[in-house]
């Protein structure tokens, strides 16, 4: 069996205003509120209120066969009841199907971890907290901003009591091993390590609209092919994105809703596949091996460290 693991991550910025040597003791307003406002409606029309519609409408139509995960930062909530509070009430419906798993990460979306273990707990807790008074879960599973790890922060995470993380599958800790397997923690082997296919997931978050890429035009059949064309040993595809994906990165034009719209279906028709999420993945695989990360990865840039965020 080849489990299938749908993981978004949402978040928005408070962003600055323009704040000049003259403002000092005249304005004590540093945030832009129309700004937020405008972009946050933006996003929302453009992709969390469609996006969200559309998963909905899978999993009644695959009757839960159908399974993703989120992670919503803590900022990016407050945007959501401040200025758009039907997206978490369509969140909040998702989180009733029963087909969808939300993560724990820092409520800021900060880069705490690399700071301050203080600051990092707090956060996280807090987060932990405000996931469970909106949607009723508490997460088992942590998703540090921009999946930013080292074996330091796998061990504050589970000290803090997760069982499973979200990391980058990044070539240069992998080398010939393959991202489509559960591994653990070389410094905390209890804390499974779930690892992004950063490939098959950029084929859809970055390079489904680009024309000039040599594969384009992405359609549901070309990327069935490509999971098929994967060892059958391996137990796990961990298709990690943005989810401004849907309808703001790639837009409506570009065919993304339908190419989302199509690929459950065509996936579940072979009986080999199935969609999971990350808390059923670490309870339904067994690690194949311990990964030692001393130097920190994360998600961005062809690099894979922290040069993007430093």
């Amino acid at each position: 069996m080849k489990n299938i693991c749908f993981y978004f991550q949402v978040h928005q910025p408070f962003r600055l205003r323009d704040f000049h040597f003259f403002n000092i003791g005249n304005h004590g307003e540093y945030f832009d509120e129309e700004a937020n406002a405008e972009i946050l409606r933006k996003v929302a029309n453009k992709c969390y209120l469609p996006t969200n519609k559309l998963l909905l409408e899978l999993i009644n139509r695959y009757q839960g066969d159908f399974k993703v995960s989120f992670s919503l930062s803590g900022i990016v909530i407050d945007q959501l009841e401040k200025y758009a509070p039907e997206v978490l009430d369509s969140f909040k419906l998702l989180a009733e199907s029963g087909a969808v798993e939300f993560l724990a990460e820092t409520y800021a979306h900060s880069l705490a971890s690399l700071v301050s273990e203080k600051e990092f707990k707090q956060q996280v807790v807090s987060h932990s907290e405000r996931i469970y008074q909106l949607f009723g879960q508490y997460p088992a599973i942590f998703r540090n901003t921009e999946l930013i790890y080292n074996n330091r922060i796998g061990s504050m995470v589970h000290a803090m009591g997760y069982d499973g993380m979200l990391i980058e599958g990044a070539h240069h800790i992998l080398e010939w091993k393959s991202p489509n397997y559960l591994y653990c923690s070389y410094a905390e082997p209890e804390l499974k390590l779930i690892l992004k296919n950063y490939r098959l997931s950029d084929d859809i978050a970055f390079r489904f609209s680009n024309f000039e890429w040599n594969e384009w035009p992405l359609n549901t059949d070309k990327y069935i092919h490509w999971l098929n064309s994967l060892d059958e040993k391996e137990q796990i595809v961990n298709l990690f994105m943005d989810y401004e994906t849907f309808g703001e990165h790639q837009w409506d034009s570009s065919g993304i809703f339908d190419f989302m719209s199509d690929l459950p279906g065509k996936i579940l028709r072979d009986k080999n596949y199935r969609f999971i999420t990350p808390g059923e993945s670490i309870k339904m695989l067994q690690p194949i091996a311990a990964l030692n990360i001393p130097s920190s990865i994360s998600w961005a840039d062809e690099q894979r460290d922290l040069s993007a965020w430093l």
